[in-house]
């Protein structure tokens, strides 16, 4: 089971950008897939995006395509959201998953580990 501990998030305006990280620990990172969520007050929690354990395939949620790109980087056992162009309707807790598989995951029951979240919020 992996640990995971998102950091990055904050207040930005209109147009700006953040890079969340989430470092995983307590387990080998190469054999998961990794992801990201993100709530918002009051609404479900959503996909946002993936990636696979070689780093070689991501797959978006149709809102952040073409704005957010996830990354990973193996040697520090970290996975990064690059967020631009940020809109208000982007605030929410955004959450770190893994998922222990060879596919390309993207619904919540194929993650089985949770970060806590960092809170991002978008002003107008």
């Amino acid at each position: 089971q992996l640990q995971l501990v998102e950091s990055g998030g904050g207040l930005v305006q209109t147009g700006g950008s953040l890079r969340l990280s989430c470092v995983a620990s307590g387990g080998t990172f190469e054999n998961y897939a990794m992801g990201w969520f993100r709530q918002a007050p009051g609404r479900e929690r959503e996909f946002v995006a993936t990636i696979t354990r070689s780093g070689g395939t991501t797959s978006y949620a149709r809102l952040v395509m073409g704005r957010f790109t996830i990354s990973r980087d193996s040697a520090k056992n970290t996975v990064y959201l690059q967020m631009n162009a940020l809109q208000p309707e982007d605030t929410a807790v955004y959450i770190c998953a893994a998922a222990n598989t060879a596919t390309t995951p993207i619904e919540e029951y194929e993650f089985h580990d949770w970060g806590q979240g960092t809170q991002v919020t978008v002003s107008s």
